[in-house]
């Protein structure tokens, strides 16, 4: 539960310190006092979205502090622990907003996000605010109360995410319907494609032997004539040849060498060339051997490059880029066909999952159906008692329109009124006035709690358009609630709820050198005696208004507990 309260320089207020302790605590006081800052103080602190207007006047930053024992709160202790966020037991939460508009926050004095804050905060506190009756209107509300007190969370969490995951297949395959016959038809292309590519050979194709062979036996005439004649200038005529004269040349100066020794170097270095010349020669016989001229080769080298060009073009890639083509339509081919091995295997993970969710809304509604029998019977007695001695309330679950699944199962949850004897239940928006539908509304919040785990429970003017003795009920259901092991806080202006509280705090605002402000007390004896007397009877009190106010407390304090 909570235990402390600590705001600085937030809104109206410049400094709070609060502590609170187990039962029904009463906040009141004039209106415009600022009773609803507490609950922004909380919502902050929780999570809620903050700015810079928060800051109060003159301030840099504000800022708020909570403590809590999270004893009674297994949801938030087991939270704590799985974010490694140690407790002992208690739980401090601290939130900044600074100027600039940003803020921080902190768990047990860690950094945390906002969604942390929020998590953790929807298992200590629940907030019921003064226009909760609008939203009960609304047919998903009232399917998210019958589920809050049925305690479908954990299904409900199981059927949103196989919902999620059956909308996700569900576009896939429509996707994959769609481009099926493009899918069809290109798979038949590539086929085609491919064949074609094969029965060319192209996977072992060199284009670069091809051309240089090409090359090769287009100018086998050239290089076999001038082959010849330069083996002939170098070697093989005996007379002119480059050998030839090279022999006369060595031995010319063979006979000079005894006669001028300088010319040895210039001899050795022509025998040298006597042989390079010689040794080319032999080689240069060799290739020439080798060497033919092949008609039918040339023919078929002609038609080969042929076909590699027209193939090339059809395929707009360069010759050389053939095998490299080859192999991307082979791999698009597998692709496809894994995509048509993913949609069959997406089809059956998709009729998987609507099976398994049926069966789990088929849960679910039962869940439901068993626990609008048992908390409408509790709403329609809590009804009775609030001044509609002929109200009942029914809870009609029924099927959704359509099959598709929904996050929310297959029911739609309805609840029908019957406000007067005779008259058919109707739905609750059509049938209850504002008075009558502020009286279920706090009927169906103080039933539903019952079933709820959240350890502090804030109730802000939930009793507007009540009074009387009806008031008094919804005071003492309210301090009620507050000892079963709960907390319980409630904005009011009605004496006879503030009466029933087990504690007392007194909202005022003041109004000094141009600055207003808010502070909060706690009331005692005939402090709390003459707030209760200035809810009876305005600002001016009397012997009487006291009087009231001193047997109001009194019943309360003899009989309330």
């Amino acid at each position: 539960m909570l235990v402390h309260l600590g705001i600085r320089d937030l809104a109206v207020v410049e400094t709070l310190e609060l502590e609170f302790d187990a039962g029904l605590t009463v906040l009141t006081g004039e209106t415009g006092a600022g009773k609803s800052i507490l609950l922004t103080a909380l919502g902050l602190a929780l999570g809620d979205r903050a700015d810079s207007g928060f800051i109060r006047p003159g301030a840099n930053r504000a800022e708020i502090n909570l403590g809590f024992d999270v004893a009674d709160s297994p949801a938030a202790r087991q939270w704590l622990e799985d974010h490694d966020l140690g407790h002992n037991g208690d739980c401090l939460v601290r939130r900044l907003v600074n100027a600039d508009g940003r803020s921080k926050a902190y768990i047990n004095n860690r950094p945390v996000t906002l969604q942390a804050l929020q998590e953790l905060g929807a298992g200590l506190v629940e907030i019921h605010g003064q226009h909760a009756h609008v939203q009960l209107l609304k047919s998903q509300e009232q399917r998210r109360l019958l589920d809050a007190a049925a305690g479908n969370g954990e299904l409900l969490a199981k059927i949103e995410g196989l919902y999620r995951r059956w909308r996700v297949l569900r576009d896939e395959l429509a996707q994959s319907e769609n481009a099926a016959r493009d899918r069809v038809a290109r798979e038949e292309l590539l086929r085609y494609q491919i064949d074609e590519l094969e029965q060319h050979d192209i996977a072992d194709l060199d284009y670069k032997a091809l051309i240089e062979e090409h090359t090769l036996q287009a100018n086998m005439g050239k290089i076999l004539s001038t082959g010849q004649a330069q083996l002939e200038a170098l070697y093989e005529d005996e007379t002119r040849s480059v050998n030839s004269q090279l022999a006369q040349a060595v031995h010319a100066l063979a006979d000079l060498g005894q006669l001028a020794p300088e010319l040895l170097e210039p001899l050795a270095m022509l025998k040298e060339a006597q042989v390079q010349v010689k040794e080319a020669a032999l080689q240069l016989r060799r290739q020439l051997d080798r060497l033919e001229a092949d008609p039918a080769r040339f023919d078929w080298l002609e038609s080969r490059l042929g076909d590699l060009h027209r193939l090339a073009r059809k395929h707009r890639v360069r010759p050389e880029e053939l095998p490299t083509h080859l192999d991307a339509l082979a791999e698009e081919l597998a692709q496809i066909a894994q995509g048509s091995e993913a949609a069959e295997a997406a089809q059956l993970e998709f009729e998987q999952i609507a099976t398994e969710y049926a069966g789990l809304a088929a849960i679910l509604s039962e869940r439901r159906r068993l626990a609008a029998l048992e908390l409408q019977d509790k709403i329609s007695a809590a009804i009775r008692e609030l001044g509609m001695p002929q109200g009942c309330l029914l809870m009609e679950v029924r099927p959704v329109d359509g099959k598709e699944p929904a996050p929310y199962g297959g029911d739609q949850v309805e609840f029908l009124v019957s406000a007067n004897p005779g008259l058919p239940p109707r739905p609750l928006a059509r049938v209850a006035s504002g008075g009558e539908l502020s009286r279920i509304s706090l009927a169906i919040q103080v039933a539903a709690t019952d079933s709820k785990t959240v350890p502090s429970l804030i109730f802000d003017e939930v009793d507007t358009g009540i009074g009387g003795g009806i008031a008094e009920i919804v005071g003492q259901k309210l301090r009620m609630l507050g000892q079963q092991g709960r907390q319980v806080f409630c904005v009011t202006h009605l004496p006879q709820v503030a009466a029933q509280g087990h504690h007392h705090l007194l909202v005022e605002k003041s109004s000094g050198g141009g600055v207003t402000q808010s502070t909060v007390r706690k009331l005692d004896g005939q402090e709390r005696t003459r707030e209760i007397a200035r809810m009876l009877g305005g600002v001016r009190l009397t012997r009487q208004t006291l009087a009231h106010a001193e047997e109001m407390l009194g019943f309360q304090g003899s009989g309330g507990e």
